[in-house]
């Protein structure tokens, strides 16, 4: 078989490729062959021996060359691919049948792109990015918690309502004229004071209130708004206090603390839980902001002629990320994007191309260091790491499938062997 094949931009691979004459036999008998094994013809048995020239009177030769050609092509493609070392991302199409016999076609795939780094990449050398926790984050972390368990009893006869109670409200808004504003009255509005629902100083002029009190508040809107027509407006609201609910906070208990981890421990020991908790996420933070240093530095010193398909490929797979973080948020994808006045075409274009083109220049940079240095894992470094996955889980059930799914050769024990080999060439450019 013969092959020319020459790079296009766009990591495109023109191909022609010619199959020696002598091959055509064996593909006409490998077309009557699959023909007779699935044919529907009356008087025969699926699977019997049918005649050939039965196979040629059902179908015609007109339909049988076509197929020879068609049989050609995938063999010669699949061919041209091993000798010419290339990964397809993208099926390939045939630009035109140049000859039938011998068959000689002319054809244009997408492949694995081209890659070049310069060797001043072995210069580079950047200041790793510094993390800690503080004492005030680790409180900020367990008030949160505390905030996402609280339970809210209802009030005692004369209580008066305090920050972080729930309340049941009714509002209506006035300009300073007394003229009544569209889209501020309310009807049991329920509200958690302190959780800045509502404008600015709304929230902290109810507490203190008691059930059924009746209170005028004077309210000036910020000037930056988001409702352009509020911006700034001096604003009377009626309020009236249907009902109070007082909010009861947990205590941090050996036994609330199991709730929440899995591990009865006494609040010291959640504390420093938590800080290493923070500090992981911290730490993970700050690898992603090193890893963007590096491929910035990374792309003045490169080339990369990525395809069309697999940019397409990436900006799908971010834009499902995207749309799954909306819809965990309680949101519908398709209101979000309309709210910003997008379609999803334009909003991929210019909300997600820019991610997937950073996250897929960022990849394939560090696939051709991993290609140029050799980075290796040892099994001794692997199995330590797994090891740290096993210890974040008490329970013997889940450490026994994590067991099943880290064995060696699994697809999480290569993604894991990948990540890591990835976190070494990053480690290897900072101080």
């Amino acid at each position: 078989m013969k092959i020319e094949s020459k790079r296009l931009p766009g990591s495109i691979v023109e191909l022609i490729l010619e199959d020696e004459a002598s091959h055509v036999a064996s593909h006409r008998k490998h077309v009557i062959e699959y023909l007779r094994k699935n044919a529907d013809i009356k008087g025969f048995r699926k699977w019997a021996d049918i005649p050939e020239s039965i196979i040629v009177q059902k179908y015609g030769e007109e339909k049988i060359a076509a197929m020879i050609v068609e049989d050609a092509i995938d063999h010669m493609f699949r061919e041209a691919l091993r000798q010419e070392k290339l990964v397809p991302m993208a099926e390939a199409e045939i630009s035109e049948v140049i000859s039938q016999n011998p068959i000689i076609v002319k054809m244009t795939v997408e492949v694995f792109p081209e890659i070049e780094i310069k060797p001043e990449y072995k210069k580079i050398k950047l200041t790793k990015t510094k993390v800690e926790v503080k004492d005030s984050e680790v409180e900020q972390a367990l008030s949160e918690i505390q905030t996402r368990f609280t339970k809210f009893e209802a009030c005692k006869a004369g209580d008066k309502c305090n920050m972080w109670d729930k309340i049941h409200i009714d509002t209506e808004g006035f300009d300073k004229s007394g003229v009544f504003l569209e889209n501020t009255n309310m009807r049991n509005y329920p509200l958690v004071l302190g959780s800045n629902m509502l404008v600015p100083g709304f929230e902290e002029k109810i507490v203190g209130a008691g059930e059924w009190d009746e209170l005028d508040l004077d309210i000036v809107f910020p000037s930056d708004y988001h409702n352009a027509g509020f911006a700034s407006k001096e604003t009377k609201f009626k309020v009236k206090v249907n009902k109070i609910e007082k909010s009861v906070k947990p205590e941090f208990t050996p036994e609330f603390i199991k709730q929440l981890r899995g591990k009865e421990m006494d609040l010291a020991g959640f504390k420093e839980l938590i800080k290493a908790e923070l500090l992981d996420v911290k730490d993970s933070n700050a690898r992603l902001q090193d890893e963007t240093k590096l491929i910035e530095e990374l792309m003045k010193i490169s080339s990369l002629d990525i395809g069309a398909k697999m940019i397409e490929n990436q900006v799908n797979k971010v834009f499902e990320e995207i749309k799954e973080d909306i819809a965990q948020s309680g949101a519908k994808p398709a209101d979000y994007i309309a709210s910003l006045g997008m379609d999803e075409t334009t909003y991929k274009e210019k909300n997600v191309l820019p991610t997937a083109m950073k996250r897929l220049q960022g990849e394939l940079l560090l696939y051709k260091l991993n290609e140029l240095e050799k980075t290796e894992v040892t099994t001794e470094e692997l199995n330590s790491e797994i090891q740290k996955v096993f210890e974040r889980f008490e329970s013997p059930d889940v450490k026994e499938r994590l067991k099943e799914l880290y064995k060696e050769g699994t697809k999480y024990y290569e993604e894991l062997r990948q990540r890591m080999i990835y976190k070494k060439i990053v480690d290897s450019f900072f101080n």
